[in-house]
């Protein structure tokens, strides 16, 4: 049997094709559905996602150290006023390194109306795939699928389009 120095090179890079294809194919497939987690909010209440089933979802990790976190505030609480009476429900997740009265006091002086969490130990970020980085959006269909990831600030007039289609389903 002849040598072929192509072979091993590859057999190296079958992997990381073999990754681009399941990716491809795990996009082609549909949407992801959304961990079953319960958060406990700023009050002590717990919110589990499967409560929420039937209605469409944003699930928004923040911290109040993130600028983008906060100046993306007053939008989304102009998209939740303008789409909670129709079916949308919010929860707004601090990042377990957010200090909670930190997080209670930006709740309570801007005045936010929807669910705010923390995540004290993590466990929230890491059952939405290792959330890192703030802001991330996750917008979840009437049927408990991730259809929607944004991560940094979203486009509001793209994400309003969005939730109107999918409250009308």
């Amino acid at each position: 049997m002849k040598f072929n120095p192509i072979r091993p090179a590859v057999q190296k890079l079958l992997p990381a094709w073999m990754a681009v294809l399941l990716t491809i194919l795990l996009a082609a497939c549909g949407n992801q559905t959304a961990p079953n987690v319960t958060f406990t909010d700023i009050k002590g209440q717990k919110i589990s996602l499967e409560q929420l089933k039937g209605k469409v979802v944003m699930v928004n990790f923040w911290a109040t150290s993130c600028t983008t976190c906060v100046g993306e505030m007053p939008e989304m609480i102009k998209t939740y006023e303008q789409y909670h009476g129709q079916g949308l429900e919010y929860v707004a997740v601090a990042m377990s390194y957010d200090p909670p009265n930190y997080v209670l006091n930006f709740t309570e002086t801007r005045h936010l109306p929807f669910n705010v969490a923390l995540d004290v130990d993590g466990q929230l970020a890491r059952s939405f795939g290792e959330v890192k980085l703030t802001p991330t959006t996750y917008v979840i269909d009437k049927q408990g699928k991730i259809i929607k990831k944004y991560v940094g600030a979203p486009e509001f007039s793209q994400l309003h389009r969005l939730l109107e289609e999918q409250i009308a389903l």
